[in-house]
């Protein structure tokens, strides 16, 4: 039996990457889908929905920067207007760039937070009161095992990723009354666009530091977004962070 049968998800980010592969994973275990992506071809595009429809659900797709509160209260109306309903969210958007401290403008800080972090303040706070009306919502939030440790050239993006993981903490406690779960996922290392611009040597030295000595693959990371959207395997997970990340962080 599919595990998502006939819920709907409404994912971040849904493009490329991790979240990518967390749209195809819940199409695949029965989920209606809206996904938000920016800076995607229209080939691409093209793909994802095909991809999709291969598994017999329907996909809509909101084409847009997901860190303006317009695009976020879009991407919830259309699930609203589409499917009646918003089962699961998973705010997965993020941008990563690097450059240490004293080298790091104001723009580049900004851009950073605006994106990994008050996108999922904004997606968030207009799911909400449709979850709360239906008494029933899992909310999963990417993070990272920077936002838990840090790393150097990365202050920006660490900053964003913890502030994601209290934003989390603190939406469990307010929500749980009303049948609302919150959690996030903070990978580690994971072989996707999105490290493709850090250089070599940090690559290398991340490598050495793993207890699995090795970067990660999306196919490894979207059955955790599964678990914690899943009845009963994420019912009784509120205010955690799962961690599929080589070892890098052990709590």
């Amino acid at each position: 039996m599919m595990k998502l049968n006939d819920k709907v998800a409404v994912i971040t980010g849904g493009g490329r990457g991790i979240g990518r592969g967390i749209v195809l994973k819940f199409a695949e275990e029965g989920a209606d889908l809206v996904v938000n992506v920016f800076n995607q071809s229209s080939s691409e595009i093209e793909t994802l929905e095909k991809d999709v429809r291969n598994f017999g659900r329907k996909l809509h797709v909101v084409v847009g920067d997901v860190s303006l509160d317009e695009t976020a209260e879009e991407i919830v109306s259309r699930a609203i207007l589409e499917f009646g309903k918003i089962d699961i969210l998973v705010n997965n958007a993020g941008i990563l760039t690097q450059s240490e401290l004293y080298n790091m403008d104001v723009e580049m800080w900004d851009r950073m937070i605006a994106v990994d972090l008050r996108s999922v303040f904004l997606t968030t706070r207009h799911a909400v009161p449709y979850m709360m009306e239906r008494r029933s919502g899992r909310i999963i939030n990417i993070a990272s095992q920077l936002g838990q440790k840090g790393g150097v050239g990365l202050s920006h993006y660490a900053a964003a990723k913890a502030g994601v993981i209290g934003f989390t903490k603190s939406i469990a406690l307010e929500l749980g009354g009303y049948g609302i779960t919150a959690n996030c996922i903070a990978p580690g290392p994971i072989e996707t666009d999105l490290i493709s611009g850090l250089d070599s040597e940090w690559k290398q030295n991340k490598s050495r530091e793993l207890a699995i000595p090795r970067f990660g693959s999306v196919a490894e990371v979207a059955p955790t977004a599964l678990f914690l959207a899943s009845e009963p395997d994420g019912n009784l997970y509120t205010g955690q962070t799962l961690g599929p990340n080589s070892g890098d962080v052990m709590l």
